[in-house]
Parts: structure tokens; sequence; C-alpha cells
């Protein structure tokens, strides 16, 4: 007889969605998860998630003058290049790797023995510091917290914890501790490299070199402000960006899908030559626009996480059901409407942004033509994770194509970077071709 499914559930001091910008999904999706896995009926392992942000606390910046406050013991533990295993453990470093948001992510994985946390419960507390290449007196001092709980003394398998942290281009020595509740400690010590590749080294990050910051955060926060070129006046862009999950028939918005979304957004918003933005989002699953900002000077990203909450891709609305071509009809009307602008806002370029959207019926061209005599660039931002598993054509493509635009297919870090920066030469191009040619017929 098979025993029955254990899952065990591992708090920690703060709860956060998770962030991974690399991989094709996103593990844990809500706070801090553990789960008994099964193996012959005996649990195997108990999941013990570092989401990156979660129960992170970055306790020392940059700068000499700063001082972390941190144990004498636990200092000389770092200090010490000797590891220690009285508390067994493995840590197992992962390579920095570029994500959408421009930053490069490194961290940490950790397994434990079950039967070294068995008990009534454990805390496990960690602390590392981060160290710049040549710079040992500007440390930046990191701690963990975990809450354990109780753990039968014959379990079999291992717990697994993550961190993680945001570096800049450069060389870095980690000093890494863990201690339980009777202050056994394990500690490691590795080097880690952030480097961009020969091709890409024109990339403006969005950290500098060498600094080093807490990993994750929310995806909606404030842009800081971008000191603007002087164009006079300025690139006026307009974005629509269908905020949905790569998977059409997934019930919920992705995370790692967020993210990538709101970056290309940053990543467009933080070019200089753009002054003033409009902002449309939508969602093809709902069938509606859930966040309209206009004209403005700035992103306004709270409001743009406020409006992605309400969305529920978990319910369907019946009066859809009924509807034979209702999305068709939908994205035909959306792009109507956004494509004829009111000419007190007329836009320099339109940008649309998002997974691909395979419907049934892509919309007429015949619906399309009342806006055929646009006057601005069109651009297609395709944010497409694994291009060889669907290559054809979307909806927004045969309407960009309609229009004469352009489209770039988003599925890494670098494409998204050189995409907008050559869309934006494309948009100062075609501005500048129609100033002269107004001079010139004058």
């Amino acid at each position: 007889m098979t025993a029955p499914h254990t899952t065990v559930e591992v708090k920690t001091e703060m709860q956060r969605p998770c962030r991974f910008f690399r991989r094709s999904s996103c593990e844990f999706t809500g706070g801090l998860l553990a789960g008994g896995l099964l193996a012959g009926g005996l649990l195997a392992g108990l999941l013990i998630v570092a989401v990156p942000g979660q129960s992170q606390i970055l306790i020392h910046g940059h700068g000499p003058h700063q001082r972390a406050n941190i144990l004498n013991t636990d200092l000389a533990v770092l200090e010490n290049p000797e590891q220690r295993k009285d508390l067994p453990c493995t840590v197992t470093p992962s390579k920095p790797s570029l994500g959408f948001d421009l930053k490069f992510h490194a961290g940490y994985q950790v397994s434990v023995p079950l039967k070294e946390l068995a008990g009534l419960e454990n805390a496990l507390n960690i602390v590392f510091r981060v160290i710049p290449d040549g710079r040992a007196d500007d440390p930046v001092y990191f701690t963990q917290h975990f809450r354990v709980p109780p753990i039968a003394e014959d379990a079999k398998g291992d717990a697994y914890l993550q961190g993680a942290f945001d570096i800049g281009e450069g060389s870095y020595h980690i000093d890494w501790l863990m201690r339980d509740r009777t202050e056994r400690v394990c500690s490691s010590n590795w080097d880690s490299e952030a480097a961009l590749a020969g091709k890409d080294r024109s990339m403006n990050l969005a950290i500098g070199p060498e600094v080093i910051q807490h990993a994750g955060g929310e995806d909606f926060t404030e842009e800081p402000q971008v000191p603007r070129s002087q164009l006079d006046p300025p690139l006026n862009i307009k974005v629509l960006v269908n905020f949905a999950p790569q998977n059409s028939l997934s019930p919920a918005l992705q995370p790692l899908d967020t993210t990538a979304l709101v970056s290309i957004l940053r990543t467009i918003s933080r070019d200089p030559r753009i002054g003033k933005f409009s902002i449309v989002a939508f969602n093809m699953q709902e069938q509606k626009v859930i966040y309209r900002q206009e004209g403005s000077s700035r992103i306004d990203f709270p409001a743009l996480g406020t409006a992605i909450s309400s969305l529920n891709l978990g319910t369907v609305d019946l009066k859809r059901l009924g509807e034979k071509h209702g999305d068709t009809d939908f994205l035909t009307t959306l792009v109507r409407k956004e494509m004829a602008p009111a000419p007190q806002d007329h836009p320099d370029a339109v940008v649309f942004a998002g997974p691909k959207i395979m419907l049934d019926s892509n919309p007429p061209e015949e619906a399309l033509k009342d806006a055929s005599d646009v006057d601005f660039p069109v651009f297609y931002m395709n944010y497409n994770l694994n291009p060889q598993a669907v290559p054809w054509k979307d909806a927004i493509s045969h309407t960009v194509r309609f229009f004469r635009g352009s489209e770039y297919t988003i599925s890494r870090p670098r494409d998204l970077w050189f995409a907008v920066s050559e869309m934006v030469s494309k948009i100062v191009k075609s501005r500048n071709g129609k100033t002269g040619s107004s001079i010139s017929s004058q």
C-alpha cells in the first residue's frame, strides 16, 4: 500500500511572489513553499525555498563608514577561509545570469539532510557577504531567516534552500554561513564573475559595475527619473501591451511573464530620447483594456501594477462563449481605435508588445483600412521565450505587417536591449524625415 502524500509548509518573516528571469517557468509562485517528495511511500525531501527578495535582508550597503550589526562569532566564521560542517550542508553557487531587467542575478542552493533538522521545530539563520574584487574593505552583508516545522526523527532525504542577490559586471568573493538553533554552523565561500559577452558590450545595464543589490522586489515599483535628451519636441510613444501568459491556457499571469513584460516597458522608458508615453494595457483572454495612461512624461508603474492585479484569468465570461469571433472583434476594435489617435496627441510611433496571440481568424484587412493612412512607424515586441515551439505568425504580426511595421522577437535580455535601441533610432529617423519633407515643401 502506498503511503499518503505528505506536504509541509515552511514560513518566513516576509512573503512575496517569486521572480526568476531566465527559466521557462517560475517554480514558486506564492510565499515560501515546502513540499514533501515521495519515494517508495517515504518522505524524500523538504523544499525550503529562499525566494529572491523574501526573507533576505540587506544589512549593510556600500561604503566604509557603514557598519553591519553582525555577531562576533559569525564574523569570525566569515573571516575564516576554512569551511565548517558541524551542521552538514552542501552549498551550490549559481552562475550569474542576465535577466530581462538588465541585472545579473547570482545566488546559491543549499541542501541539508532532514535528519539534521529533526525535532519539534528549528530555525536556520544565514549570513553572507559579497565583496567586489580588490575592495575587501567594502563588503555588502545580507541575512536570511527560516522557521523550520517539526520533522520526524526518521525522516529521509534533504531540505533545500535558495538565496539570491543582484550584481553588476565584475568579479566578486562570497563568504557564507548558516547556523541552526543549537549554534551548529555550516560555512562556505566562492568566487563569482558577471560579464557581458563581447557582442553585448554595448548594452547599458540597469545596475552599475561592481554594484551589489538586494534581489527581487516588486515588479511595479516607481522607475527612477531619467535625464531626457533635448529633442524638441521629445519623442511621443504609444505602447499597447498584452499582459498575458506565454501559455494562453494558463489560469494565471506567471511571474516570469509579468517581469519580462514590465521589463519591456522599463527598457523603453529608460531611453532618453523618449519624453512622452501613452500606455494601453489589455488582456486578450478577458478581452478588455485593463489600464490606460495618456501622454505622460513617465510611466506610472505602481498604478499599472494595481490594474494588473485585477486580472482574473481563471474564469470565463459566459457572454463571450456565445461570440464566435469575439477575440478577433475585440482586437480589431482596439487596433482601429488606437491607430487613429487624437490630433492633439499625435504619436511618433505605436508599439505592440506581448506574447503571441493565436486566433482562429486575424483582424480583417477591410476593417483596418480606416487606419491604413497612419504616418508613423509601427513596431511589435513579440515576447517569445521559445520561438521554435510556435514559429507561426500571430494576429499582431499580421496586423503590424498590414501597417508595414517591424517585428522583433524577444527571447533573451540582449534581444530586448538591441530591439529597443534599433526601434528608437528608426523612430528618430522617421520623424526627422517628416520634418525635412515639411521644410522642403515650404
